[in-house]
């Protein structure tokens, strides 16, 4: 959090010069308690006695640590050491006085102890004259730099201070890269009159000279602002919230199409920091200028402590040295270490002190070493902490409010529940899944029409409002699933135990069931809160297996024939009215059994089965997103999906143009539509990088308040209104979801928050950040594990198709592997190749070769170590040859044993 006041010093030659004095208050430093999970990575041990103060107390019996407030402590004040203001003393000195006289009095009472038990007290202050005062009556007084350094057994320590910049320093240096930041005052009188605009900075992944600034508000025109170059950056950092100012319109840029990573030239050679800026103008048509803007002040900077790795510097014996982040959007940090040739080779943690005026980068310091580059344990833990996913073990209060083992459901469990044990109710979950919420059913009645539900496990029926559980599953959000791990939202005794709906056990569900003809017209809703005995668990394959084996008529059969049948009708019905079918490649890996490294990499098999539990699922949402915004018009918690804005379908249009399709995209029915005719027969594989291009054109979806909003249409399915009923183990709105339909139809009580729009709102605000964040966080495990895939795999050429051209780049789908790169033709220290690119089309033309988007492409993978900041899949152009820029298929252009090479001369 950032703290600014500004005042006027006066210099020597006689001039006035204003100071800006930023304060940053720190978020990496514990609580110091002992068995604290939130704070387990901010300190390495408890500073607070590992027994906190357990005097029996009628008020407080539990165990309990004492703190007090500054007026207590001043009225039970030692008589030797009270302290008078003095007349023209003010507060400050009279403190600073008051801490030297106990300083003092505590040395003097101390000085008669046994020699074996001698104490001194040491006084520390950063104030200098208040230093200056400590010694001159004879107290023991040093800065908090100056202490820590004197602790010859800890060394490290000295890293771990904050970076305080030096105003002196600052002044005299006369190096000003940056304009000074307004304060709060002036910025929020700006907002107010309009001139600036406040919003949340967010930086670009591929080019680190440009950002954009996400408009807070309801101004349509410039709800997004581009920021290009580092002066109208102006020392922003990913997410903060920060005033931005409009420049005039002469000076608007379009979005760049250039792919720049910053690659920590010397921090005095501004210069080709401008020259680099000035590759980022290019030639644009009008309509593509975009509102441009630069940052005049932080209204709150929203710091974290980021992962990343050292680069050390190249002068010998230096302690100032390069911190790289993990994350792309972030910039480099400096930071102070005697450590460097330990911390080489290591993933870090790194907080930020502040960025002064003067400086190209932000300075920071070390706070922890998480392990070796390269190690899973290591990156799984940095990936965890980037997204920002709580992953610490659930504490002993979370684990208090579960249920006693064994479990049975008892006859209190009973009532308000409907007993369907009878009822052949089957699950289809992908292999090997253990946090089962959802199974289904369907049978005909004895008027002929069909009987169909779907069963939910009733998670809200363990986790009640407001206790420890709940607050935890709250905060968490959802479950995130990486490659090789799951982070539960729940603790495991009901994510894969008690609420999991396994075959032949008894569970307790939320069931949904509709009556309907035998083309799936709904003539009754009904929920009821249940118990079932699911008579089976299959995987995807089992079902379809079944569904298609001519010698299986058994009644898990029966009933999965009859859902499928029924899904086809429901999926064509929804696509009619405009539902979208999209497209992204997923992938899945094969692990070694035993060093648990993948050995296969496929794009995930989708099965009519898949569609099946997709359209029922999507069924329920729907019929429970009517219920209880019937009940709860003000109170209910949606999902929402927004219709993307045409300026995202441009390039969408422009691909398909160019490949002689017609792409309208006025309607979701007609983007639909349109999607369905894209079709080429010599070109098979066009629709479905039609259908991922369109995906990447699309809003986020996103939770909201029935009562805060009044859109509450879901573009993508085509659906007036929608919500998020059916994986209460592994979502938590689901689980506010089924307590509000619970209280709809009298099967349990409301509590004051449920219906409150205001907290319902923050929730959903909250719920949006962890989903999105589990999202990147996939992705990211996704990424890892396909390093390691290539780096067991060595190098491989596959074909490839072009989903985007750069300025200097084009962007390749594999879809053997489901994999995306970046193919870059202009490479350090290696002569520039003619590239004309066309925004129009769009186009890249490297010398006499042309690339449009969906060209297909021949590229080489391998694994590129060479900077062990960033790993990455590397991919060079095979084909088309062009002299001079494509490589042969069986050949390499680095040496990919190189880092291998460097990790045993570090280990040395």
């Amino acid at each position: 959090m950032l703290k600014s006041k500004t005042f006027l010093k006066k210099t020597r030659a006689g001039g006035v010069m204003k100071i800006v004095r930023e304060h940053y208050l720190r978020d990496d430093i514990g609580c110091g308690a002992s068995g604290c999970a939130a704070c387990g990575g901010a300190h390495e041990g408890p500073v607070l006695e590992l027994q906190p103060l357990d005097r029996a107390s009628s008020l407080c019996p539990q165990p309990h640590y004492l703190l007090p407030d500054t007026n207590v402590l001043l009225h039970q004040v030692r008589r030797e050491t009270y302290v008078e203001q003095l007349q023209g003393e003010n507060s400050n000195d009279r403190n600073d006085r008051a801490i030297r006289v106990a300083a003092k009095w505590y040395n003097e009472h101390l000085k008669d102890m046994s020699a074996e038990n001698q104490l001194q007290v040491i006084f520390i202050t950063n104030d200098r004259k208040n230093k200056e005062k400590a010694i001159e009556e004879g107290i023991p007084a040093f800065t908090c730099e100056e202490y820590i350094k004197s602790l010859t057994a800890n060394p490290e320590l000295i890293d771990r201070l904050a970076c305080l910049s030096e105003e002196g320093n600052e002044i005299e240096s006369g190096k000003t890269i940056f304009s000074e930041h307004l304060p709060l005052s002036k910025l929020q009188q700006g907002i107010k009159s309009g001139t600036y605009l406040q919003g949340t900075f967010r930086a670009s992944r591929e080019n680190y000279l440009e950002a954009t600034v996400w408009v807070h508000g309801d101004d349509e025109d410039n709800k997004e602002i581009i920021l290009q170059g580092l002066k109208n950056l102006n020392r922003a950092i990913h997410e903060d919230i920060v005033a931005v100012e409009l420049l005039p319109k002469h000076q608007w840029v379009a979005p760049s199409s250039v792919v720049l990573q910053d690659e920590g030239q010397n921090e005095d050679d501004i210069e080709k920091e401008e020259e680099r800026e000035r590759t980022l103008k290019t030639a644009v048509n009008e309509k593509m200028l975009k509102p441009t803007g630069r940052v005049v002040g932080i209204i709150k900077r929203n710091w974290r402590p980021y992962c990343g790795m050292l680069s050390k510097s190249d002068i010998k014996e230096s302690r100032r040295h390069l911190f790289t982040p993990a994350d792309k959007r972030i910039p480099r940090i400096r930071i102070e270490t005697r450590q460097a040739s330990t911390l080489e080779g290591r993933r870090i943690i790194v907080a930020v002190d502040g960025w002064p005026r003067n400086s190209r980068y932000p300075n920071g310091h070390f706070v922890k070493n998480l392990g070796e580059v390269g190690d899973k344990e290591t990156e799984t833990e940095v990936l965890l902490l980037e997204h920002d996913v709580p992953h610490q073990a659930f504490s002993q209060a979370v684990l208090s409010f579960l249920p006693k083992m064994p479990w049975s459901i008892t006859e209190k469990d009973m009532k308000n529940r409907e007993d369907l044990r009878h009822l052949c109710v089957c699950s289809v979950d992908p292999p090997g899944c253990t946090d089962i919420d959802d199974a289904l059913h369907c049978r005909e009645l004895e008027n002929g029409n069909l009987e169909v539900g779907v069963h939910i496990a009733d998670v809200s029926h363990f986790i009640r409002p407001g206790n420890a559980l709940d607050q935890e599953s709250a905060r968490r959000g959802t479950t995130v699933y990486l490659c090789e791990k799951r982070i539960d939202m729940v603790p495991e005794l009901l994510s894969s135990n008690l609420c999991s709906l396994r075959s032949n056990v008894d569970r307790l569900a939320f069931s949904c069931i509709w009556e309907m003809t035998h083309n799936a017209e709904i003539l009754k809703t009904r929920f009821t809160k249940s118990v079932i005995n699911s008579k089976a668990s299959l995987t995807y394959a089992e079902a379809q297996m079944r569904i298609d084996s001519a010698a299986m008529n058994d009644n898990i059969t029966t009933s999965l024939r009859g859902l499928n049948k029924l899904a086809k009708i429901l999926k064509k019905r929804r696509i009619e009215k405009g539902a979208l079918t999209l497209s992204s490649p997923e992938v899945r890996f094969h692990m070694d059994s035993e060093t648990h490294d993948p050995i296969d990499l496929q794009t995930k098999e989708l099965r009519e089965t898949n569609s099946m539990v997709e359209e029922f699922m999507l069924l329920a949402n729907i019929s429970v997103a009517k219920k209880i915004h019937e009940e709860f018009s003000e109170h209910a918690l949606l999902r929402k999906h927004p219709a993307p804005p045409p300026s995202n379908y441009e390039i969408l249009v422009k691909a398909a143009k160019s490949k002689n399709l017609e792409i309208k995209t006025d309607t979701a029915k007609a983007l639909a539509d349109s999607l369905d005719q894209a079709d080429s027969p010599i070109f098979p594989y066009l629709n479905t990088l039609l259908r991922i291009l369109a995906t990447r054109c699309m809003m986020q979806a996103v939770y909201f308040c029935s009562g805060m909003d009044n859109d509450f249409h879901h573009y993508g399915l085509a659906s007036p209104i929608y919500t998020h009923f059916t994986s209460p183990i592994r979502r938590y709105a689901d689980i506010i979801v089924h307590r509000l339909l619970a209280v709809a139809i009298g099967a349990d009580c409301t509590y004051p928050e449920l219906t409150d729009k205001h907290k319902l709102a923050d929730l959903c605000k909250n719920l949006n950040f962890r989903h999105k964040m589990a999202q990147y966080a996939q992705r990211a495990s996704v990424a890892f594990h396909t390093q390691l895939f290539f780096k067991s795999k060595g190098i491989v050429s596959e074909e490839a198709y072009i989903l985007f051209v750069r300025k200097n780049a084009i962007v390749v789908l594999i879809p053997k592997y489901g994999l995306e790169g970046t193919v870059f033709f202009e490479e350090k220290d290696k002569p520039k190749p003619r590239l004309i690119y066309d925004d129009e089309i769009p186009s890249l033309k490297i010398e006499d070769t042309v690339f449009h988007i969906f060209d297909k492409v021949k590229v080489k993978i391998m694994l590129d170590s060479s900077n062990l900041q960033h790993q990455k899949i590397r991919m060079s152009l095979v084909e088309p040859q062009i002299p001079g820029i494509s490589v042969s298929a069986d050949s390499s252009n680095m040496d990919i044993n190189e880092p291998e090479r460097k990790k045993k001369k570090l280990q040395k």
